[in-house]
């Protein structure tokens, strides 16, 4: 599509494109996210374009990133969809759900995705999909990792059993969502979680756990019509759980100097010239937009070699976070700043802001012809209400921030 481009923020996508209700009902917490990180397209929507929000804090947040570093973003609140006829709509992932709510608020059915469209990103979102390439991409020596998908009881239990470590994923969720840490035991929770995913989604992923010391990601653009190109690398952290936490800014070139630590450059640009057939080929003409697939570098000790990529730990047919951290590094940050990013979360109304205005004040931003080279900034409005928040620190203030 060509034109003005409509951003919305919808990070209750995986959990609806899971459902596949057309009036699934996010949980609190995915709704809270949703309000609290709205502006955050703004960072990756680009200059004429426009984000959906409310009127509330927005307004002023963007008037502020205007005069600091220039950013040209519109805003367009709800009321005002059904007149945004001179756009097209880019969710951070197209679900009925969001087909749904745009319907009811006046948008024209021709600038949706069709109800087909939509069952076939939820066919190709599911992990088995991921399951399949990950056994494509196996080239070489500097490679690793086994995933299968798995239908019945017996299977189950004998893959568990049989490790002293595995992991358990339901088809359709988020990543580092529906996840099941497993010990060797094939326990009655086991069991019947088991039982509801394969239910509901036909069967259930199953893994060996792997000795990680990195995760990374590349990332991609569809241009729908069968071609996928690579449009940059993602460097990020993730917690215990696998849940994720935040991503490094860092040039292209930085990424692949921290990574050919443990692997040849050679095999990493080999597997992303091959993820560009591979995903043309797979996706290229079922979705349109970013995307990335999750990686990571295992460690094997006393093995040659010693450290491998493991290329495809999940594939994400959605706008995610790898893709808006790039996009503010390469946008908004000095040639030679580097930083984090961070999502976090608050419990209770009011610590989002006390926190807020403590790092602003601790880390004070500093702006160079128009680029960030170092300090804090949210990259959203925090308010009284905020529970959710998205900040970057730059410069020698990174790891003081943690």
């Amino acid at each position: 599509m060509t034109g003005k481009r409509l951003y919305i923020f919808n990070p209750e996508h995986d959990l609806a494109l899971a459902s596949g209700e057309s009036h699934y009902m996010a949980p609190a917490s995915a709704r809270q996210m949703a309000s609290d990180l709205a502006l955050l397209p703004v960072w990756y929507a680009g200059d004429g374009n426009a984000v959906l929000a409310p009127s509330a804090y927005a307004a002023d947040f963007l008037k502020e990133m205007q005069e600091r570093l220039g950013m040209r973003v519109e805003l367009v609140t709800p009321p005002e969809v059904a007149d945004a006829a001179g756009y097209s709509f880019s969710p951070w992932g197209w679900d009925p759900a969001l087909r749904r709510r745009l319907l009811s608020l006046g948008a024209a059915e021709s600038s949706l995705p069709s109800a087909g469209g939509l069952e076939a990103l939820r066919t190709y979102s599911h992990r088995s999909h991921a399951a399949a390439l990950l056994r494509a991409l196996q080239a070489d020596e500097y490679f690793c990792g086994e995933a299968f998908y798995l239908k019945t009881p017996d299977e189950w239990r004998s893959f568990v059993e049989g490790r002293e470590n595995s992991l358990l994923k339901a088809p359709l969720s988020g990543s580092g969502k529906g996840l099941n840490w497993c010990k060797g035991a094939y326990t009655s929770f086991i069991s019947g979680w088991c039982e509801r995913i394969g239910a509901s989604q036909g069967g259930v992923i199953a893994e060996p756990v792997y000795r990680k010391t990195a995760d990374f990601a590349m990332e991609f653009h569809s241009d729908g019509r069968g071609a996928v190109a690579f449009v940059g690398y993602s460097l990020f952290r993730t917690g215990g759980s696998g849940m994720y936490e935040g991503n490094c800014l860092l040039s292209n070139e930085r990424v692949r100097e921290k990574l050919s630590a443990y692997v040849p450059v050679g095999a990493i640009e080999r597997l992303k010239v091959r993820l560009e057939e591979e995903l043309s080929r797979l996706i290229g003409s079922v979705c349109e937009g970013y995307l990335g697939v999750d990686m990571m570098i295992c460690h094997f000790p006393g093995e040659k070699p010693c450290h491998r990529i493991h290329p495809c730990v999940e594939i994400n047919l959605r706008m995610n976070m790898g893709v808006v951290a790039r996009c503010v590094k390469d946008r908004y940050m000095a040639a030679d700043a580097e930083g984090e990013m961070r999502i976090g979360y608050h419990h209770v109304e009011g610590e989002a802001l006390a926190e807020h205005r403590r790092m602003a004040a601790a880390f004070p931003l500093e702006i160079e012809d128009g680029k960030i080279r170092s300090g804090y900034l949210s990259l959203v409005p925090v308010s009284k209400h905020s529970k959710y928040r998205a900040w970057v620190v730059c410069g020698e203030h990174a790891s003081e921030s943690l």
